[in-house]
C-alpha cells in the first residue's frame, strides 16, 4: 500500500530541480495546477476503490505523515487542496481527514505555516463531519492550543490563530455542526469553573460558557443554598440531600456553570445536621458512608472538630452547666456523634484532636475544657486497648494548651455530676499511664503537676472498700479505671450488686406466686450520665451475661426490678447500641426464648413496650418478625405470654412512622411472611390500617390510581391468603384510592357495635376508676423516678388484674381453685394495654359520623390515658392528617381530640411545649356558630417559630428537654409536628390556611425579615409539604396567576432579560424583587421537601393546566425554571413522571413557536432541551419528540435536529447569517447511546 501511495504523490510534487534552486522564481498557472490535481485524484480514485475498509484509516494517516514530511510550504499547500478536493467530491469522509490531521504528532505549534495550513483545511472540511465526531475533534483541537506557551513571538500569532478560527465556527451557533451543549460540556471538562482559558482563545470559550448561564439557572433550586431539612428518624432520607463525600459539593448534573454557591462546599447544611441529636444515619445517607467500609471522611472531621470549638464558645458564655441547658445537651449529644463516627473510622481520633489544638491555640477558651476532656475520655477509655499508644498523646498537647495552671487544681465537690468532667482529664492520664505501663513503652508521662491532687483523692478512693451510692464516688472510680480490671472490679462491683439485689430478699410481684429479687431502685439516670461509654458498656454487659445466665438456669426467681429498669435505661445510649438495642434484639431475646425462659421473655417485651425510645425502625420489624415466629411455638400459647406477644407487635405495628413503612417493608418483599401473622387477623387488620395511613401520609398513591406493581401488592396478597377478611364500608372510605380494592361488607350492626363498645368502656365503674386513678398517682417521665415499682405494686394490688379466667372459676359452683402462676409483671396494666387499642377505637369512632357524641364522651373519661402515650403528638398528627376530608367540617370534634390529647398532659410538660398562646387564648374557647379565624400575624409568629428552632436560636422558642426521652428526636421534629397540628385543628379550610401559608412571604408582612427571607420560605416548604394535598395543591393556583400576570405574557410589560426577571437573590438583593421571582423561589422550596408522590402530580399540572396557557417565550422559560430541577428526582424515584414532563416541555415548545414571530430566546431553550435530553431522558421520549420537532419552526428545527437523528428530515434552511459561516453537515442516521456527553 505504501508504495503505491508513495508513487501517487511523489509523481504529483516532484518538480525540476531548478525549481528547487531558485524556489519562489517558478509559478504554477492555475490550470497547471488544477491538471495536476485532477490526475493525482484520478489516480488516488482508483486505488481507494481497490482498499478494504479496514485500510482506509491507515492510508489517511500515511498520507498527513507524508505531507507533514514536506518542507516546502508550497507542496504542502496543494497537498492539502488535494486532501480537501477529495473530501468535497465525496471520496474521503471528512471526520477521518480531520482527525488523523490534527492527531498527527507532527502538528506541533511551532511549525507555525503547517499549523496554519491544517487548520484552514479543517475548517474548510469539517461542515461535513457528523456531530459527535465535530465534538471529539473540539477536544483533541482544545488539547493541541493547550501545548501553547504562555510567551510566543508576536510575529507567528497570526499564524497560530487559525486553529482559534475552527473553533470559532465548531462555537457557531447557527452554524449547528454539533449541539452547543456537547461543546460547553468539552469545554468546561478542560476548563472547569474559575480556571481561565488559553490567551489564544481569549474571550471566545468564556463567552460561550456564559451563554449556558440561564440552562444553568433553569436547572438551579433557587436558594437552594439556604434550604434545611427536618433531621427526622427516617424522613429527609431522600435524595434531595445528598453531598459530594470528598468535597461536600452538591452533585450537579451535567458541566454546566451553574451559580457560584452551588459550588462551594455545603458545609452550613452538613453541620446543622450534626448539630441535631439522633442524626447519624442521615450523615451517613447525605455522605454515602457506609459501616461496613471503613473509610475516612476528612470533611466530616472538620465539621465536627469546627462543632467542639462552637460548644467551646457557648460554654464560654453559660453560667450554669448542669442545669439541662443548651450547653449540656450539646456535649451530651457531640460525645455521642463523636464516639459513632471515630469507632465506624469516618474521622480520625489523632488528626482531630491535633486539629482541635490549632483551632483553639491563643483562643483563651478554657471553660468548656473538662467537658472537652470527657468527650475525649469517652473514645480513650473505650479504644486505647485495642489501638497504638502514639494514637493518644496528642491529647497531652491539648491539656498544655487548656490547663496553663501552675499551682494544683483543687478536687471540685463529687456530690455533684458535673465533677465526673472536672476529672476527665486525670483519668485520660490514668489511662495513658497505663498504656504506656502495659507496653513497656518509654512514652511514661509523669502526671502534670496541677492535677496532683486529683489523682491523690482517686488513689485514696480506691482504698476505701466500702463505697457508697450517696455521691459520685463510684462513678469517677469507674470511668478512672475502667481499663485496669484489679482496680476496676471494686467500683464496678458496687454498682452491680445495687441492682441485682442480695440474693436472700424476694418481693412479690403482681399475680399469684410470683416472686423476684429484692432491689427496687434502679441507679439514676445522672449517675449513668456520669459513666464514661467503657464503664457503661461493662455495666450492660454484665447484665446481659446475667440474664441469660437465669435464662438457662430456669431461675424461679424473678429478675430484680431496679435491674430490669436500669437495663432499660442503658439501652437509651446510641453510644453503646452494639452491646445495647442490636444485643437486645439479635442475641439476649432468641437465646432466652431458646431456653423457653418465658418469665424473661415476657420481662423483655414489657420493656420493649414500655420503657424503649427512638428505636431505629430495622431493630423494631426484627422484632416484630421474631414475634410471629414466636406466636407459632406451641408452648407459648400461655395466656399471659401471648396476650404480651400480641400486644407488643400492635404497638409495633401501630407505632411505625409513616416514612418508616415503604423502606423497612420492601426489605421483606421477596418473603412478606415473617412481618404478617399467619393467624392474627387483629394483627394483621393492624398493619392494613397503618399502610393506609402511610401511603396517604406520604401521598404515594398520589397521582396513580393502581397498587399493580407497588411493594403493597404482595403485602395485601399474603395478608388476605393467611387471614381473610372483610372491612366495613366506612372504613374502606378513608382507604387511599388504589386500596380500595378490599373487600367490603354492608350492614347496619356497625353503629350499634359503636354502642356497645362504649357500654362496655364507660358503664362499669371499675375501668374508668382505673383509669382515672392510675391517671392521677402515676406520671409518664419514668427515667426520672426511683419509685415507680413501689407505685406499680400499690396500683396493682388496689386494682388486681386476673389473666387465668380467675373470675369465672370463681363463679362456677362449686369454685375451681386456678393456681396458674404469673409471669412477672413490671410495667404493665390494664390501662397501658388499653392504650393502642384506644388508638383504634378512636379512628373507628371517627369514620362514623352518628357515632361522634360517643367519641366525645369517651374522650371526656379516659381522655387522660393519652399522659402515658409514647407518641401522643405523632398519633394526634396522623389522625388529623388521614381524617382531614372527614374532619372538615366537624370543629368541634377536631377541637375536643386535640384538647383531650395535648391537655392530658398539662402536668408533664412546661408551658408553651406544644400549642402556641394565641391558638390556646382564641381556638380552645371559640364559640361552635362564631369559630375564630386567624389573621396574618398569627401565620407569620408561627412558621416563626420553626424558623427560631431551626436556627438554633437560644433560647430556643420550645423550652428545652432531653431528647433520648423525648417523642422526637430533636427541637426541628418536634416544632414541625406541632405546628402541623395547630395548622389541622384550626376551624380554618384546609386551603385557606395553605394561602394564608404562601402569603406569609408573598404578601409584605413586616413580621418577616427581608435578610433572612430564604430560611422563611425553607420553613413553610416543611410545613405545607407534611400537610394534607388541599393545604398544599393551593400553590399551583399561584403558579397559574403569575403564569398569566403581564410580566409574563406581553412582551411589552417587562423590557429585559428574562432571566434577571426568574434571579431571585438578585432581586431580592437590590430589592427589585417581583411577584414570579419570590413564587419561582417559594414553589421550589416547597418542591425541594415534597415526597415523590406529592411530586407525581406535577406532570398533571403540566398538561391540564399549563399546556393550554403557554404562549410566550417567557412563560415557557418560566415554566422550565420551575420544573427543570426537579427532573434529576423524577429520575431517581419516578422515571414514568420524568417521560411525561419530557414530552410536555416540547408540546409547551411547539405552542410558543406556533404563537410567536421570532424567538428570542432560543439558545437557552434548545440547551436546556439538550441537557434534559443527555442528563436525563435519553431516548425514551425519542418518538413522542421526533414527531414535535418535525412541525417546528425551521431555526428551531435546525438547533434540534440532532435530538431526533431522523434523515429522512432534511437539515432546515440555514438563517441568512450563517450562510458566511459555511454550511450546516449532512448528519448520519445513528442513534446514540443513552449519555453520549459523558463518554
Amino acid at each position: 500500500m505504501e508504495t503505491q501511495l508513495q508513487s501517487i504523490f511523489e509523481e504529483v510534487v516532484k518538480t525540476e530541480i531548478i525549481e528547487e534552486a531558485f524556489p519562489g522564481m517558478f509559478m504554477d498557472t492555475p490550470e497547471d495546477e488544477k491538471t495536476k490535481l485532477i490526475s493525482c485524484l484520478g489516480a488516488f480514485r482508483q486505488f481507494w476503490a481497490g482498499l478494504s475498509q479496514e485500510s482506509h484509516e491507515q492510508c489517511i494517516q500515511w498520507i498527513v505523515k507524508f505531507i507533514h514530511g514536506q518542507h516546502s510550504p508550497k507542496r504542502i499547500s496543494f497537498l492539502y487542496d488535494c486532501l480537501a478536493m477529495a473530501v468535497e467530491t465525496g471520496l474521503l469522509p471528512p471526520r477521518m481527514v480531520c482527525e488523523s490531521l490534527i492527531n498527527s504528532d507532527t502538528l506541533e505549534w511551532e511549525r507555525t505555516q503547517l499549523w496554519a495550513l491544517t487548520f484552514k483545511l479543517v475548517r474548510k472540511i469539517i461542515g461535513g463531519v457528523d456531530y459527535k465526531g465535530v465534538r471529539d475533534l473540539l477536544k483533541v483541537i482544545l488539547e493541541k492550543i493547550l501545548t501553547i506557551p504562555n510567551t510566543v513571538s508576536s510575529a507567528v500569532v497570526q499564524q497560530l490563530l487559525a486553529a482559534r478560527e475552527v473553533i470559532a465556527y465548531i462555537l457557531e451557533r447557527n452554524a449547528c455542526l454539533l449541539p452547543a451543549y456537547f461543546a460547553v460540556t468539552e469545554i468546561r471538562k478542560l476548563y472547569p469553573e474559575g480556571k481561565l482559558p488559553h490567551w489564544l482563545l481569549g474571550n471566545l470559550v468564556s463567552d460561550f460558557v456564559d451563554t449556558f448561564r440561564p440552562t444553568a439557572r433553569i436547572n438551579s433550586i433557587c436558594g437552594r443554598c439556604s434550604l434545611l431539612p427536618v433531621v427526622n428518624n427516617s424522613g429527609a432520607i431522600c435524595n434531595s440531600w445528598k453531598l459530594d463525600p470528598a468535597t461536600l459539593r452538591f452533585p450537579l448534573k451535567g458541566l454546566l456553570p451553574y451559580d457560584k454557591d452551588l459550588f462551594e462546599p455545603q458545609t452550613a447544611l452538613l453541620r446543622y445536621v450534626l448539630e441535631q441529636p439522633y442524626s447519624r444515619d442521615m450523615v451517613c445517607n447525605m455522605l454515602g458512608l457506609n459501616k461496613q467500609h471503613k473509610q475516612r471522611c476528612p470533611v466530616l472531621e472538620d465539621q465536627l472538630v469546627d462543632l467542639v470549638v462552637y460548644a467551646m464558645e457557648r460554654s464560654e458564655t453559660e453560667e450554669k452547666f448542669d442545669d439541662g441547658g443548651t450547653s449540656q445537651l450539646l456535649w451530651q449529644h457531640l460525645s455521642s456523634q463523636l464516639i459513632f463516627f471515630v469507632l465506624f473510622q469516618f474521622a480520625s481520633f489523632p488528626h482531630m484532636v491535633l486539629s482541635l489544638h490549632q483551632k483553639l491555640a491563643g483562643r483563651g477558651l478554657i471553660k468548656g475544657r473538662d467537658h472537652l476532656m470527657w468527650v475525649l475520655l469517652q473514645f480513650i477509655s473505650g479504644s486505647i486497648q485495642k489501638n497504638a499508644l502514639a494514637d493518644f498523646l496528642p491529647v497531652m498537647k491539648l491539656f498544655d494548651l487548656l490547663y496553663p495552671e501552675k499551682e494544683f487544681i483543687p478536687v471540685p465537690d463529687i456530690n455533684k455530676p458535673q465533677s465526673t468532667h472536672a476529672f476527665a482529664m486525670t483519668c485520660i492520664w490514668i489511662h495513658l499511664n497505663r498504656k504506656a505501663q502495659n507496653d513497656n513503652s518509654k512514652l511514661q508521662i509523669p502526671i502534670p503537676h496541677s492535677l496532683k491532687l486529683h489523682h491523690e483523692f482517686l488513689q485514696q478512693s480506691l482504698r476505701n472498700k466500702s463505697l457508697q451510692m450517696n455521691d459520685y464516688k463510684i462513678a469517677l472510680l469507674c470511668n478512672a479505671y475502667s481499663t485496669n480490671s484489679e482496680c476496676f472490679t471494686l467500683p464496678m462491683g458496687a454498682l452491680v450488686e445495687t441492682i441485682y439485689g442480695n440474693g436472700i430478699m424476694r418481693i412479690p410481684l403482681p399475680g399469684t406466686s410470683c416472686l423476684a429479687s429484692g432491689s427496687i431502685t434502679p441507679l439514676p439516670m445522672n449517675l449513668l450520665d456520669s459513666l464514661t461509654v467503657h464503664a457503661k458498656m461493662s455495666l450492660i454487659h454484665s447484665i446481659a451475661t446475667r440474664v441469660i445466665k437465669l435464662a438457662h438456669a430456669k431461675s424461679s426467681v424473678a429478675l430484680a426490678p431496679a435491674l430490669v429498669e436500669t437495663y432499660s435505661r442503658l439501652l437509651v445510649y446510641m453510644e453503646i447500641e452494639s452491646l445495647g438495642i442490636k444485643g437486645f434484639i439479635s442475641q439476649l431475646l432468641p437465646t432466652v426464648f431458646k431456653s423457653h425462659a418465658w418469665g424473661i421473655l415476657h420481662t423483655l417485651l414489657e420493656m420493649f413496650s414500655y420503657r424503649m425510645h427512638h428505636i431505629q425502625p430495622h431493630y423494631r420489624v426484627q422484632l416484630l418478625s421474631h414475634l410471629h415466629t414466636l406466636a407459632a411455638v406451641a408452648q407459648t400459647n400461655q395466656n399471659q405470654l401471648h396476650l404480651c406477644v400480641e400486644s407488643t407487635a400492635l404497638r409495633l405495628i401501630t407505632a411505625l412512622g409513616s416514612s418508616e413503612v415503604q423502606p423497612q417493608f420492601t426489605r421483606f418483599l421477596s418473603d412478606p411472611k415473617t412481618v404478617l401473622s399467619a393467624e392474627s387477623e387483629e394483627l394483621n387488620r393492624a398493619l392494613i390500617l397503618t399502610l393506609a395511613r402511610a401511603t396517604h401520609v406520604t401521598d404515594f398513591f398520589t397521582g396513580s390510581d393502581s397498587i399493580q406493581g407497588t411493594w403493597c401488592k404482595d403485602i395485601l396478597q399474603t395478608i388476605m391468603s393467611f387471614t381473610p377478611h372483610n372491612w366495613a364500608s366506612h372504613t374502606l372510605s378513608c382507604f387511599p384510592g388504589p386500596l380500595q380494592a378490599m373487600r367490603s361488607h354492608e350492614g347496619n350492626e356497625a353503629q350499634v357495635c359503636y354502642f356497645i363498645i362504649q357500654l362496655l368502656l364507660l358503664k362499669p365503674n371499675d375501668f374508668r376508676n382505673r383509669v382515672s386513678d392510675f391517671v392521677k398517682e402515676n406520671s409518664p417521665e419514668h427515667w426520672l423516678q426511683n419509685d415507680w415499682h413501689t407505685k406499680h405494686m400499690n396500683y396493682h394490688k388496689k386494682y388486681p388484674e386476673k389473666l387465668y379466667f380467675e373470675g369465672l372459676a370463681e363463679q362456677v359452683d362449686p369454685p375451681v381453685p386456678i393456681q396458674s402462676p404469673y409471669l412477672p409483671i413490671y410495667f404493665g396494666n390494664v390501662c397501658l394495654r388499653f392504650l393502642p387499642v384506644f388508638d383504634i377505637v378512636i379512628h373507628r369512632f371517627l369514620e362514623l359520623l352518628p357515632v361522634s357524641k360517643s367519641l366525645e364522651t369517651l374522650l371526656d373519661h379516659l381522655g387522660g390515658l393519652y399522659k402515658f402515650h409514647d407518641r401522643p403528638v405523632t398519633y394526634l398528627y396522623n389522625t388529623l392528617h388521614y381524617y382531614e376530608m372527614h374532619l372538615r367540617n366537624r370543629e368541634s370534634l377536631k377541637r375536643k381530640l386535640v384538647h383531650a390529647i395535648i391537655g392530658s398532659l398539662k402536668d408533664n410538660r412546661p408551658q408553651g411545649w406544644c400549642l402556641s398562646d394565641t391558638y390556646l387564648k382564641n381556638a380552645m374557647n371559640a364559640r361552635e356558630d362564631n369559630p375564630w379565624v386567624p389573621d396574618d400575624s398569627y401565620y407569620c409568629k408561627l412558621i416563626g417559630r420553626l424558623v427560631d428552632t431551626m436556627a438554633g436560636k437560644s433560647p430556643g422558642p420550645f423550652p428545652n428537654c432531653d431528647w433520648r426521652f423525648n417523642e422526637f428526636p430533636n427541637p426541628a421534629a418536634h416544632a414541625l409536628h406541632v405546628t402541623c397540628v395547630e395548622l389541622m385543628a384550626l376551624a380554618v379550610s384546609g386551603q385557606d390556611v395553605g394561602n394564608a401559608l404562601l402569603n406569609v412571604v408573598l404578601k409584605s408582612q413586616p413580621l418577616v425579615p427581608r435578610e433572612n427571607i430564604t430560611a422563611w420560605m425553607n420553613a413553610i416548604g416543611l410545613i405545607i409539604t407534611a400537610l394534607p394535598e388541599p393545604y398544599w395543591i393551593v400553590l399551583h393556583d399561584r403558579i397559574v396567576s403569575v403564569i398569566s400576570s403581564p410580566s409574563l405574557t406581553s412582551e411589552t410589560e417587562w423590557v429585559g432579560y428574562p432571566f434577571r426577571l426568574f434571579d431571585f437573590t438578585a432581586c431580592h438583593q437590590s430589592y427589585s424583587e417581583m411577584s414570579c421571582s419570590y413564587t419561582l423561589a417559594l414553589a421550589h422550596a416547597v418542591w425541594h421537601h415534597s415526597s415523590i408522590g406529592q411530586l407525581s402530580l406535577i406532570p398533571k399540572f403540566l398538561t391540564e393546566v399549563l399546556l393550554p396557557i403557554v404562549k410566550t417565550e417567557f412563560q415557557l422559560l418560566y415554566v422550565y425554571h420551575l420544573v427543570g430541577p426537579f427532573l434529576q428526582r423524577f429520575q431517581q424515584e419516578r422515571t414514568r413522571c420524568m417521560i411525561e414532563i419530557g414530552v410536555a416541555f416540547y408540546d409547551m415548545l411547539l405552542n410558543v413557536d406556533q404563537c410567536s414571530t421570532h424567538l428570542n430566546y432560543m439558545d437557552p431553550i434548545c440547551d436546556f432541551l439538550y441537557h434534559m435530553k443527555y442528563m436525563f431522558t435519553g431516548d425514551s421520549v425519542k418518538e413522542q419528540v421526533e414527531k414535535i420537532i418535525c412541525n417546528l419552526k425551521p431555526a428551531l428545527k435546525l438547533r434540534l435536529r440532532f435530538i431526533t437523528h431522523i434523515s429522512k428530515m432534511e437539515p432546515a434552511a440555514v438563517p441568512p447569517q450563517a450562510v458566511s459561516s459555511g454550511s450546516p453537515a449532512p448528519q448520519s442516521t445513528q442513534v446514540p447511546g443513552s449519555l453520549p456527553v459523558t463518554q
